[in-house]
């Protein structure tokens, strides 16, 4: 098979796609910004980090977003659930390890009194509904206790 990458190939493909600043994050930091919210990115509350390092922190509401995408956290949608078909196994056990580390760092945030909201990739195609959604989180008064 000709499309088949070498592993130096693959390696090279892996280590051009970025945790940070990738489109569907500048695309939500974009729109809150332009709603008037401010935020810190990447996990920062002051001088401490948060687990899990969130997308957006907005440390006067406690709340945090995540932006993930929906193959790498194996999220729900049709994109979230293809299996690569090569080296499957390695695949399956990377993506369901990200999926538990995911809800950790949610239980731990919850646990120090955030509120999280992720978003995924797929819900992005959808603007308005996005920015709803958005909007009902940040506005919504902080439920936790301190």
């Amino acid at each position: 098979m000709a499309d088949r990458l070498t592993p130096e190939q693959r390696s090279w493909n892996m280590s051009r796609i970025r945790g940070k600043n990738t489109k569907p994050e500048l695309l939500v930091r974009r729109l809150l910004h332009s709603k008037g919210y401010r935020y810190r990115l990447h996990g920062r509350a002051g001088n401490s980090r948060l687990p899990g390092r969130p997308d957006l922190v907005f440390a006067g509401r406690r709340k945090v977003i995540f932006i993930n995408g929906c193959f790498w956290h194996f999220h729900d949608c049709r994109v979230g659930q293809h299996a690569p078909k090569t080296n499957a196994t390695f695949w399956e056990a990377k993506r369901t390890r990200t999926k538990s580390r995911d809800a950790d760092q949610c239980q731990q945030l919850k646990a120090a009194g955030w509120e999280v909201l992720t978003v995924w990739e797929c819900e992005l195609k959808d603007g308005s509904a996005l920015e709803a959604h958005l909007v009902k989180f940040l506005d919504a008064p902080q439920t936790g206790a301190r």
